[in-house]
């Protein structure tokens, strides 16, 4: 409820600026994956590391037209986050400021619906670092793979608590693990994983 107020107080408040077609309803095939990848797992004070969007059109992912952005080096980047996604101070020497990369982004989504592993949490950091940037949080429909995964799994396989890791999924979905812990390879996971549960391949791990 609380999520629909404030989305239809930002579209007022937008209608007619540069972002105000953001607002409108989607009404083509698509949908856009992404991914972040940030210093921490807090959506509450987790800074933008690297940033990753591709578009899925029907059965197809365009990889060749995918989004793959480095941010500037943020504040909190410590060994902890290093560990996982491996991008060190220096990999961010050339990065991009929050309001380009948040741009860029904007711009790639459009008003496409997003899909994301716990796509929950990429959108809560996404739009903490937006709303102070460009007045609104991201008005787009959303897909969560995890959710959708499991309610799969629970309609046609009731007996089985299936396990719901990353890479159980991506296995029971006979989907390839490319490039774990980047924001790209997750992205192309991800949506390779969402065409592959369309099309009904679904195996209990």
């Amino acid at each position: 409820m609380l999520r629909s107020l404030r989305r239809a107080a930002d579209r007022r408040r937008q209608i007619n600026g540069r972002y105000g077609w953001l607002f409108n309803p989607y009404t083509g095939d698509e949908l856009v994956a992404i991914d972040c990848e940030t210093t921490g797992l807090d959506p509450r004070t987790a800074e933008l590391v690297s940033l990753a969007a591709v578009c899925i059109k029907g059965d197809r992912v365009l990889t060749s037209g995918a989004l793959d952005l480095r941010l500037q080096r943020p504040a909190s980047l410590g060994a902890d986050s290093i560990k996982i996604h491996g991008l060190r101070g220096v990999d961010l020497n050339d990065g991009l400021p929050v309001d380009e990369a948040l741009e860029a982004l904007l711009d790639f989504i459009g008003n496409r619906p997003l899909l994301g592993w716990c796509v929950d949490f990429d959108i809560a950091v996404i739009n903490r670092h937006l709303r102070p940037r460009f007045g609104f949080d991201l008005p787009n429909a959303t897909v969560d793979l995890a959710q959708a995964y499991r309610r799969r799994m629970r309609r046609t396989q009731p007996q089985v608590e299936p396990h719901m890791a990353f890479e159980s999924v991506a296995r029971s979905l006979k989907v390839p693990l490319m490039q774990r812990h980047t924001a790209l390879g997750d992205a192309v996971t991800t949506a390779l994983m969402y065409v592959r549960l369309k099309q009904g391949a679904c195996e209990a791990v």
